[in-house]
């Protein structure tokens, strides 16, 4: 009992017990006064201090009083590819975080090989009356794909954003990280370690990201390295966004006699290396790595890996942002918003060897 008034909390499965109202207060570094508040539904707290009590809720395993269930706002449809590159769990989770913070459901929708595709997946969520769709790498960054479907999505009057991949033929909200200035970036680091032989690593060139990777890379080659165009074209090679692709690349590129090789992902970069170890070479005494995404076990790799960190979070709020300007009636620019990545220079990076 707290400021006079009993407050039963109904427990979760594997708890052992009641929780105690000082658990909760000290989970969230408020007062118990407070958390009896917030159980109760008494105003006077600050929403911002009411969600640390709910998540402190969560955290210790706990179910919320009924009377602090919220109703839904509605349904939101994700369509993610698969989830085995982390960054595509990372991103997934950001949409969702901030959709439940404005009271949607999210329902997540990925792409299994074999499995259903987009328009598939789509056409269950319109099916469901979702208020709206986020689209993560999805078709839009395919060049190759018809985009007709997205403006047929746009005639039934379901509105939608998409993430990593502009395309100009959709007129939509585009989010998307800045990938040319992301390996230019990773070029600029190499190059002040001294590296002047430096490859690029990179999925098809049929996705709009792929694409910008590979001008950024040839820009920064030209400017920085001291390359022909030509050359530089040499010192790219497109593969697949996965381990294999990336060990693949490497083959080719260490051939070529590079010391540092920038990658279109993580994975790719854990393929790299890989590949060097493979060789009998040591990263990064004798190659360095650099991934793109910064996905959340990346920095404990072997070696911990240097990348360029994808803006997921501030990307992810962006997207609901527009999308939910969409969802209430007052449409947002038909437009790319670009973020700025930033270099995490971590183990898998050093100088080159006699400079």
């Amino acid at each position: 009992m707290v400021d006079g008034v009993t407050v039963p909390l109904p427990r979760s499965p594997g708890t052992g017990g009641a929780p105690r109202l000082s658990d909760i207060a000290g989970q969230a570094a408020v007062s118990e006064a407070t958390v009896s508040r917030v159980l109760n539904g008494k105003p006077g707290v600050a929403d911002t201090t009411r969600q640390r009590v709910l998540a402190a809720l969560d955290i210790l395993g706990y179910e919320r009083p009924v009377r602090l269930r919220r109703r839904s706002a509605g349904l939101i449809g994700l369509v993610t590819p698969e989830l085995i590159n982390p960054i595509f769990p990372a991103f997934a989770q950001s949409v969702e975080q901030v959709l439940a913070g404005h009271g949607y459901t999210p329902v997540l929708c990925t792409q299994l090989p074999g499995g259903a595709t987009e328009d598939e997946l789509v056409e269950q969520l319109v099916e469901r009356g979702v208020g709206g769709i986020v689209f993560l790498s999805g078709l839009h960054a395919d060049m190759s794909a018809d985009p007709a479907r997205y403006a047929a999505l746009t005639d039934r009057g379901v509105p939608f954003v998409l993430i990593n991949g502009y395309n100009e033929r959709i007129s939509a909200p585009f989010v998307s990280p800045d990938d040319s200035a992301a390996v230019r970036m990773a070029v600029g680091h190499l190059a002040d370690l001294g590296h002047r032989r430096v490859g690029l690593a990179i999925g098809p060139q049929r996705y709009v990201p792929s694409r910008r990777k590979r001008e950024g890379f040839v820009e920064a080659a030209v400017n920085l390295l001291g390359l022909g165009r030509a050359e530089a074209e040499l010192l790219v090679r497109s593969t697949l966004f996965s381990v294999e692709g990336g060990q693949v690349a490497a083959g080719a590129l260490l051939e070529q006699g590079c010391t540092g090789i920038v990658c279109g992902s993580d994975l790719m970069a854990l393929g790299v290396v890989r590949a060097a170890r493979e060789r009998g070479l040591d990263v990064p005494r004798d190659v360095s790595v650099v991934g793109f995404d910064d996905s959340q076990l990346i920095a404990f790799t072997d070696p911990p890996l240097t990348t360029v960190r994808q803006p997921v979070q501030a990307m992810a709020a962006a997207a609901v942002s527009a999308l939910l300007e969409e969802i209430g009636g007052s449409p947002v620019q038909r437009t790319e918003y670009v973020f700025q990545p930033e270099l995490v220079v971590r183990g898998s990076t050093a100088a080159v060897r006699g400079a």
